[in-house]
């Protein structure tokens, strides 16, 4: 009696490491020295690459989306004063938080996060803050622009994270949306008449 052939797994083809381009220039930097094992978490090198270049980009803009709404808490004025002060603390202080997070994912993927205004005002999609302070709704429409760049930019590397079976990239991704899209919602409800 012949055996039946082996059923065999088509082989997994590596995804190229696409990441949607801002600029062209490489910012993620691979860490590491001779010394150190080979990453092994099975994401293939030029993967970790891409997903580490779509994190500094999200870091980029989610610290300079923190920047923003810290100043904005420190300059706010007017008869919303109290209620969006705390508001605003309430949001960097998040904000402040997922910088680490994704600092530390880019990290665990074999790269260094950046970490500099240089770099950050290189990657950056979303804008510096404004020189003078605006009035409290301008600045409200301003951190509503901002959440949903944030968001935008989030979701662009979700499939690129997806197709290298980088989960817990991916999970995080959807995670910051969710906080982004939340935000910008509550502010935008602000605005409403």
């Amino acid at each position: 009696m012949a055996k039946a052939p082996k059923k065999t797994k088509p082989a997994s083809t590596p995804s190229s490491g696409k990441v949607p381009k801002k600029g062209g220039a490489i910012v993620a930097q691979e860490s590491g020295s001779r010394n150190a094992p080979i990453i092994n978490i099975g994401i293939e090198r030029q993967d970790r690459a891409a997903i580490a270049e779509g994190l500094s980009r999200v870091l980029a803009d989610t610290y300079t989306l923190y920047l923003t709404t810290h100043n904005f808490h420190w300059n706010v004025t007017g008869p919303h004063f109290n209620s969006l002060h705390a508001m605003f603390m309430g949001q960097y202080t998040e904000l402040w938080g997922a910088t680490d997070v994704l600092a530390e994912r880019i990290r665990a993927l074999g790269h260094y996060a950046p970490g500099s205004y240089a770099e950050f005002s290189k990657i950056s999609t979303v804008p510096d803050v404004p020189q003078n302070p605006p009035k409290a709704m301008e600045m409200v429409r301003i951190l509503v622009k901002g959440h949903e760049t944030v968001s935008r930019i989030a979701r662009e590397f979700i499939p690129v994270a997806e197709e290298a079976g980088d989960d817990p990239t991916a999970d995080m991704l959807t995670a910051r949306c969710t906080v982004h899209d939340q935000t910008a919602w509550m502010l935008r409800s602000l605005l409403e008449d």
